[in-house]
């Protein structure tokens, strides 16, 4: 993959290429095919985020096996989601530096990047039930690049805890609102600020919740503008998500 860049950039110094001609070269680059799995290589420069690692299913010698094709390609910080805990401490033997984060289920490999996106990502749970699915989003937020601020246990059912925040809230340009039971954080939080809210609909609740089912067509069905709404328990994808925004800058 080096060696395709260099030629790449080789020929644009000489003026054999365009800039236009050798961006949509690397776009289009190749991944690296280790029989279980195709690496994709040039996820960073196509989104601008680099492939993340979905343990659930995976071997830890397969996870070692993507790792060390990511990081020989230049991958510094990798994460690696729903990752269990017999076999993270698996992993731990056969990778270096790896931060596992069992809450959370998450793996980190490597040194956390300082931040570099334009504010602050407010990370918000109804309940402490839904601490690590926040976790989740709040961590996937952190190895992309983003500042983190965790609002913790300031659901609807004593709302005092929601409004005591204010300040933080509204100094947020994203947050991410984890909710089960009947999912309303969202649409309050929507309907107090300015930034996108991103509703993360959580498992937790009793029988009625319908294993977040309830909380998903709550949100799905918010009458706050500007909230958006990811798959239940997807803390990765909100985090995801929210890192995207608030690295968008306007475009000349």
């Amino acid at each position: 993959m080096n060696d395709e860049m260099r030629r790449v950039l080789e020929e644009v110094r000489v003026g054999s290429l365009s800039v236009e001609e050798a961006l949509g070269r690397l776009k289009a680059a190749p991944f690296e095919d280790i029989g279980y799995a195709k690496v994709d290589l040039h996820r960073k420069v196509r989104q601008g985020a680099a492939e993340v690692i979905y343990g659930a299913g995976k071997t830890p010698d397969q996870m070692a096996g993507i790792v060390e094709v990511m990081q020989s390609n230049g991958q510094g910080t990798v994460l690696i989601t729903r990752l269990a805990a017999d076999a993270a401490a698996e992993l731990a033997t056969l990778i270096d530096d790896l931060t596992y984060h069992a809450q959370a289920r998450i793996g980190i490999i490597g040194r956390m990047p300082e931040p570099d996106g334009l504010g602050t990502i407010v990370v918000a749970t109804g309940g402490t039930s839904d601490i690590p699915i926040a976790e989740e989003a709040a961590l996937t937020a952190e190895v992309a690049g983003n500042r983190v601020h965790r609002l913790y246990d300031v659901g609807v059912a004593g709302l005092h805890r929601t409004l005591a925040h204010l300040d933080v809230l509204m100094d947020a340009t994203v947050i991410i609102a984890v909710a089960g039971m009947e999912g309303a954080l969202p649409s309050v939080l929507g309907g107090l600020v300015a930034c996108p809210v991103i509703a993360v609909p959580t498992s937790v609740g009793y029988g009625a919740a319908l294993g977040g089912i309830a909380a998903l067509l709550g949100m799905l069905n918010s009458c706050a503008s500007g909230v958006s709404v990811v798959n239940i328990d997807n803390g990765f994808g909100a985090g995801f998500l929210a890192s995207r925004i608030n690295h968008m800058r306007a475009k000349e």
